[in-house]
């Protein structure tokens, strides 16, 4: 008789078990559209030049040593990375209504300010959009949230965003609820709204009382510029927003692994700033204690650092341009082959990731026939596609389209 005889098995993590169900593929075909991770033109991981450099800067370094990190992390790095976000000139920096605190990568960083705003502030409903990234359901669930709910977004149809859905379900939206939003390259639609409908959102978000709670994945990453990725937060705080967003350095910096995270808090009355520090505290300090050290000194070293700032900026400008490539040489390829539906929504979509429209059972047919593997919802990592298997990726699109027509399907579609 064992004490844990009644734990059911858990759900897989589709990311991960789709990647193992690849890596244990013996096709000679197989492509991996799945991992949100960069791949280069040869389909291998990159490790960013300029990281390499701060590395061997750092490993000459005699003065470092491993010794603990406060709780709220390594502060040159959250200085830079609130900087990164907000910009340098923002007033709420210079007056000091902004700050940031270093977290486990963007879940962890979503974690603590979800736990932060059910534990201190109340909040109990979370929106997220439909479809999101689909961790933020887990995160907001164990954080504390009661009610988990969902705003429209993407617009089957159309293969674009669903703003009147969108506004209409914000504006119904309980005051005082928490909106967790993407600032750039939506996961997992690469469908973000247009500057004009960021101010919609914004104006409703006002009226309605509602909390923003950014995050960002792709700052850099997704149009090669950091700041015009990160546009749609820097309105939300000329707007006079208090507002969070979690801040992640995997995609950017390639630092997937360590883990590399900030929290930007905005606040609008300065004097409160250390009483909530303090209970930002105490939430790590029963959560993990305190955060690594050597992916924050990294990115820290590389944005202080105007060398190796520059080589960051260039790295960003290869990898967005690689992706931005492949989206063009994509929907090329399908419109040559008069692939059924229209796929201009694959060069307007941004980012790694592209909604195609397909539906489970095509997507069950890619994956069972031609070993390429992608997520059920039709989600593809554009950074999975290079020139040797561009060709096969859209003839076996334009295949299973042909023999499961999208109609048939419909409902199934997400």
């Amino acid at each position: 008789m064992s004490r844990f005889e009644a734990i059911t098995l858990g759900p897989p993590i589709e990311p991960f078990a789709l990647n193992k169900a690849y890596l244990l593929d013996d096709s000679s075909h197989k492509v991996n559209l799945g991992a949100g991770v960069y791949r280069t033109e040869k389909g291998q991981p990159w490790v960013l030049p300029c990281v390499k450099k701060a590395e061997q800067i750092m490993a000459k370094d005699e003065t470092l040593d491993h010794e603990y990190l406060p709780v709220l992390g390594y502060e040159p790095f959250c200085k830079l990375a609130t900087k990164l976000l907000l910009g340098a000139d923002c007033p709420k920096i210079t007056e000091g209504k902004a700050f940031g605190i270093q977290c486990l990568s963007g879940t962890g960083s979503l974690r603590v300010a979800l736990e932060f705003l059910a534990r201190n502030l109340g909040y109990n409903t979370v929106y997220v959009s439909l479809p999101t990234w689909e961790n933020h359901k887990l995160v907001s669930k164990y954080a504390g949230f009661k009610h988990i709910r969902e705003y429209r977004y993407w617009n089957q149809e159309s293969r674009g965003l669903d703003i009147d859905g969108l506004l209409e379900d914000l504006n119904e939206a309980e005051p005082n609820s928490v909106i967790i939003m993407h600032c750039a390259a939506h996961n997992p639609t690469g469908c973000d709204p247009t500057r004009e409908q960021w101010q919609l959102i914004a104006k409703c978000m006002k009226e309605k009382h509602l909390f923003p709670l950014f995050d960002t994945a792709y700052q850099g990453f997704a149009s090669g510029n950091v700041d015009a990725d990160a546009w749609s937060i820097r309105y939300f705080v000329d707007k006079g927003f208090e507002l969070m967003c979690a801040q992640s350095f995997a995609k950017n910096f390639g630092l997937y692994n360590e883990r590399v995270g900030n929290l930007t808090v905005v606040i609008n009355d300065k004097t409160c700033v250390d009483a909530v520090k303090s209970q930002f505290t105490l939430l790590i300090r029963g959560m993990y204690s305190n955060p690594p050290s050597h992916g924050a000194k990294i990115v820290a070293m590389i944005l202080n650092t105007e060398s190796l700032r520059r080589d960051w900026k260039e790295c960003m400008n290869i990898m967005s341009y690689r992706i931005k490539d492949m989206r063009i040489k994509l929907r090329d390829r399908l419109e040559r082959l008069d692939t059924p539906g229209d796929w201009k929504h694959i060069t307007t979509q941004i980012g790694m990731f592209s909604y195609t429209g397909l539906n489970l059972r095509q997507v069950e047919h890619l994956v069972k026939k031609y070993h390429i593997y992608m997520f059920k919802s039709g989600r593809i990592n554009m950074c999975g596609l290079n020139a040797e298997n561009i060709d096969y990726v859209a003839q076996s699109f334009y295949n299973t389209i042909m023999s499961i027509p999208s109609d048939d399907t419909r409902d199934q579609s997400t």
